[in-house]
C-alpha cells in the first residue's frame, strides 16, 4: 500500500514538473501573456485588457527568455517589424520594464511631429477625424477626446486619439532612428511616454523587442480578483479580438 501511494506521489510530481516545463517552453517560444496597466493605448488597448504576444515574430534575444537570462548573442531567427505593428519592448533605460507601444519608425527613418500630424521621411502621415472618443470612470464621470484615423505609410490603419495639437511633444524635433532600433509611439497620444521622450524611453533598441501583440483573451474593467462583479465589469464584445 505505502509503495503505491509512494509511487503516485512520484508520478504527480513528475506530472506537474511536465506541465510547467511545458508552460515555460510555451511562453518562451510561442505566446506570452500580458496585461494592460496605463492609458497609453487608448483606443487600441484599454486598462485592463488582457493579451497574447507572438514571441516567434521577430526572433529571438536575451529578453525572450525568463528572467532575462544573457543566453541568446544578439538577436537569433529575426525578422524585421512592420510599420504600425503594436509590439511589447524592455524599456532601454532600465532593460526590465515591459513597455506596448506601436511601431512608426523604423531604421534610417526621420520622424516628427508638428500640430499633432505625424511626420515621417518628410512626408505628413494622413489622418482623419472619426469621432470624439468617450471614456467613462464613473457612471456620471466622463471625458470626451478626439479620435482619428491614421494611415501609415505602408497603408496600415489604426485609432489614435488627440486631446490638443499645442503640447510640447506635437511639435518636436526632426528625430532620426539609428540603424539597429525604432522608434515607437502610444495610439493616446497626448498621455504616451514614449520614443518622443528620449531621457525616458527613446529609440528602442532591436534587442529589446519581446514580441508582437496579437489578439485579445480577456478584458475587465474592474479589478480581476473580485469575481462576484465579473457580470458588470467583463468586457465580453472585447475577447478574442485581434489587435490592429
Amino acid at each position: 500500500m505505502d509503495h503505491r501511494k509512494s509511487s503516485g506521489t512520484k508520478e504527480t510530481i513528475k506530472t506537474v514538473i511536465y506541465a510547467i516545463l511545458i508552460a515555460l517552453g510555451i511562453r518562451t517560444v510561442a505566446y506570452e501573456p500580458f496585461n494592460i496597466p496605463s492609458g497609453s493605448m487608448i483606443p487600441t488597448l484599454l486598462i485592463g485588457d488582457y493579451l497574447f504576444v507572438s514571441k516567434f515574430s521577430y526572433g529571438y534575444s536575451r529578453y525572450s527568455l525568463p528572467f532575462s537570462l544573457p543566453l541568446i548573442p544578439g538577436r537569433i531567427f529575426f525578422t524585421e517589424p512592420e510599420r504600425g505593428d503594436v509590439m511589447v519592448f524592455k524599456l532601454p533605460a532600465d532593460n526590465s520594464t515591459d513597455y506596448i507601444k506601436r511601431i512608426v519608425g523604423l531604421p534610417g527613418d526621420t520622424v516628427q511631429l508638428r500640430q499633432s500630424i505625424l511626420y515621417i521621411n518628410g512626408k505628413p502621415v494622413e489622418r482623419e477625424k472619426v469621432d470624439d472618443f468617450i471614456d467613462r470612470s464613473g457612471p456620471n464621470n466622463y471625458t470626451r477626446t478626439a479620435r482619428y484615423m491614421e494611415t501609415l505609410p505602408n497603408g496600415r490603419k489604426h485609432y489614435i486619439l488627440e486631446v490638443t495639437d499645442n503640447t510640447i511633444f506635437d511639435n518636436t524635433p526632426v528625430y532620426t532612428v539609428p540603424e539597429g532600433h525604432y522608434f515607437a509611439m502610444g495610439d493616446n497620444r497626448d498621455r504616451s511616454r514614449d520614443s518622443r521622450f528620449l531621457d525616458d524611453v527613446g529609440y528602442i533598441p532591436r534587442q529589446n523587442l519581446i514580441g508582437r501583440a496579437e489578439f485579445l483573451f480577456f478584458s475587465i474593467d474592474g479589478v480581476i480578483w473580485e469575481f462576484w462583479k465579473w457580470a458588470k465589469t467583463l468586457r465580453f464584445e472585447r475577447f478574442f479580438e485581434a489587435i490592429e
